[in-house]
């Protein structure tokens, strides 16, 4: 439904990463050929369908969401020191850290300087908004790092802000381009949310459970840089004081080998924390189908309902 439109969004992202400096250049071509899901850009573009708005704007901001994501992906793999993102070197990897935090700037700013091409206030105050916000879970992220003490709530907060906002974003950008009222909107953005929730949730689950080539980067890459995910906090709610000081001891030590992982591993079976996150992430699938009942009945809203349950899928 959105092929041929996602095809004039690489081409607008391959033309919006060129600039006058040729390193900044060289990096954002870069990123464009590293592949990506490019599932942000398909569902703005699928609630501008379902609102009824289709244009060379839409494919513009479809084109801004992908940027902000790609920019929030440079960064956070300097501040993880990752060295693989989808499969390929990081950029901090090639370039180094110094070049890819200006190259994130850079991206950063030329999200914002198409989005002010539309001379679109509220979309402008949207994407202002969801930038702080991102930058804020970011911080956040930084502060609760490597604690056993990170609660489901703080957690599901943190994944609001890092990943669930800008779900959130890409549906309410499809409302205000139509110009559809502010509860249509919000009922989009509450439907965006719950699948980023949703998402995420998932990906945490297939960190424990996936193999590199599948995940493009290696497995228990969160627990090794510290990062405490629903699987773990609900092991850390469950096991005895001992087995808690295990997992406590893995993510104090960051680095860690094949036996200690599995270790982990088997605790999370033996809890069945696996079970207990794949069954919250059910829940914010089925709310997030719940927000787009209100909408008529359409192509567009059949394959944002089918949507949900597709991402299920890669964990049962």
């Amino acid at each position: 439904m959105v092929r041929a439109d996602l095809q004039k969004v690489e081409e607008e992202f391959c033309l919006q990463t060129v600039s006058s400096v040729q390193p900044i250049t060289e990096v954002g071509q870069y990123l464009r050929g590293s592949g990506g899901k490019r599932l942000r850009p398909a569902l703005a573009l699928l609630s501008s369908k379902l609102c009824g708005f289709e244009g060379p704007a839409a494919i513009r901001l479809a084109t801004v969401v992908e940027l902000i994501h790609t920019a929030t992906l440079v960064h956070d793999d300097v501040i993880d020191g990752a060295d693989t993102r989808r499969g390929q070197p990081s950029t901090n990897f090639r370039w180094g850290n110094h070049l890819s935090v200006l190259a994130g700037d850079w991206l950063y700013m030329q999200a914002f300087n198409v989005a002010v091409a539309e001379r679109h206030f509220k979309i402008l105050d949207l994407l202002v908004s969801l930038t702080q916000t991102m930058v804020e879970g970011e911080l956040l992220q930084l502060i609760w790092q490597r604690r056993t003490d990170v609660s489901e709530d703080v957690y599901l907060e943190l994944t609001h802000r890092k990943t669930a906002c800008l779900f959130s974003v890409c549906l309410r950008l499809g409302a205000l381009l139509a110009g559809r009222s502010e509860q249509e909107e919000t009922q989009l953005g509450e439907y965006g949310r719950n699948l980023g929730l949703s998402f995420q949730l998932i990906d945490d689950v297939l960190d424990f459970t996936s193999s590199e080539q599948v995940l493009g980067k290696p497995t228990g890459n969160d627990l090794r840089e510290g990062k405490v995910t629903l699987p773990l906090i609900y092991l850390l709610q469950r096991c005895d004081p001992a087995e808690a000081q295990k997992v406590k001891s893995v993510l104090e030590e960051g680095g860690f080998n094949a036996d200690r992982f599995n270790e982990i591993l088997d605790l999370i079976d033996r809890y069945h924390t696996l079970e207990a996150a794949r069954a919250k992430a059910q829940e914010f699938a089925q709310a997030a189908k719940h927000w787009l009942e209100p909408f008529p009945d359409t192509p567009y809203k059949e394959a944002l309902r089918s949507l949900p349950d597709f991402m299920l899928d890669r964990v049962f």
